[in-house]
């Protein structure tokens, strides 16, 4: 495998499920660690602050800087403050998506939005799935932190937000507007905020149609890891094929 300087990671279902880290991805980092090379995280989990995700980081035993941590929380939020400033947004979410509204000086409200963002809430009920869709019908627009349908954790699969955001859409009949990956726009960032080239950069992940997609998109090089949402076989029937398909780190 050829050498990189950044090593881009997926978090669920590539470094760890749930609480319960990937030993070999840890092992991996660790090592990269060891010659000098800072990996970076990218994921499409909104619900958590990059506080948050270096904690759980932390412990699965990967000590990770704050600054090469990229949440698609931070990526909306910084969409929004540059596509729609001044506008009243209103959002479903946790932690990670309101401190990154906030971030970027926009304050959420409840009533009358022009954007209504959606990212993954395990508090939702179906009230606040209802306001959702009645927002959206009366013309804010749709954005989604990401369109990730589910993710692995140490118990098996759960609902991401992509199924909720597929749900209001339906309803609402509206396409949301989806910011994560495969959009690259969190490669993107890196790359520009640390002076990387695509040549000098790997995005490393289980999801074929999030990470692997993101990093083709981008142009630079993947790696598809056999430990979480998409089985190897279903990733060698792609037309567009990872650099590598492997089926764990070593």
């Amino acid at each position: 495998m050829k050498n990189y300087k950044a090593y881009c990671f997926d978090l669920d279902g590539t470094v760890y499920r749930g609480k319960e880290g990937i030993t070999s991805a840890i092992s991996f980092i660790q090592r990269l660690q060891q010659i000098g090379i800072e990996p970076f995280y990218v994921t499409n989990n909104s619900s958590k602050t990059r506080e948050q995700l270096q904690e759980a980081l932390i412990a699965v035993g990967v000590n990770a800087p704050l600054e090469h941590i990229y949440s698609s929380a931070l990526v909306t939020a910084k969409y929004i403050a540059r596509n729609f400033p001044g506008q009243k947004v209103a959002m479903m979410g946790s932690d990670g998506i309101r401190k990154a509204l906030l971030n970027e000086g926009i304050e959420p409200v409840e009533e009358e939005p022009e954007v209504f963002v959606m990212g993954i809430d395990r508090t939702l009920d179906y009230t606040a799935l209802a306001k959702a869709t009645i927002a959206i019908q009366k013309g804010a627009t749709f954005i989604a932190t990401n369109q990730d349908i589910k993710f692995p954790t140490e118990y098996g699969f759960l609902p991401g937000n992509g199924a909720f955001a597929r749900l209001v859409g339906e309803v609402a009949d509206v396409e949301p507007i989806y910011i994560g990956k495969p959009s690259p726009a969190m490669l993107e960032m890196i790359a520009s905020q640390h002076g990387f080239t695509k040549e000098e950069m790997v995005m490393i992940g289980d999801n074929y149609d999030t990470d692997i997609m993101c990093g083709i998109r981008f142009g630079c090089d993947t790696i598809h890891v056999n430990t979480g949402v998409t089985p190897t076989s279903s990733v060698l029937e792609k037309e567009q094929q990872p650099t590598y398909v492997i089926e764990a780190l070593i």
